[in-house]
């Protein structure tokens, strides 16, 4: 059975920073990359950041791009999203999910196949 669980969420003020983790099960994982994407309140899942499934090529939106860093470990089967100066509008559910491409240069959530359950980030100001 195919698994994410994302980790790390929690209450953060404003320039503070949190690592978010995606711990994944049940399939080849070095064969996947994996995106991560979130959720605000009353607004549309967006794409956030993504990482190729082993040659490390990342892709960031730019609403993140300098500050949030997204890596992989594929001996532990899990992702990190490293996120720094955070923002009140990052709050927002961030979830983590895998799509068969081994490569991708957009953040598109029709490409994704199976998605976690989700992590709460909450920025206060």
């Amino acid at each position: 059975e195919v698994q994410l669980v994302e980790s790390g969420g929690g209450l953060v003020q404003a320039g503070g920073s949190l690592r978010l983790s995606c711990a994944a099960s049940g399939f080849t994982f070095d064969a996947y990359a994996i995106g991560w994407f979130r959720r605000a309140p009353g607004k549309e899942r967006e794409g956030v950041s993504c990482i190729s499934s082993s040659d490390g090529t990342t892709y960031y939106a730019d609403s993140v791009k300098g500050r949030f860093t997204i890596s992989r470990d594929n001996a532990k089967n899990t992702v990190y999203l490293q996120m720094n100066s955070l923002k009140p509008e990052d709050t927002a559910v961030y979830y983590c999910a895998r799509t068969p491409a081994r490569s991708l240069f957009r953040l598109w959530v029709s490409d994704y196949d199976y998605w976690g359950q989700g992590t709460q980030v909450t920025v206060s100001s």
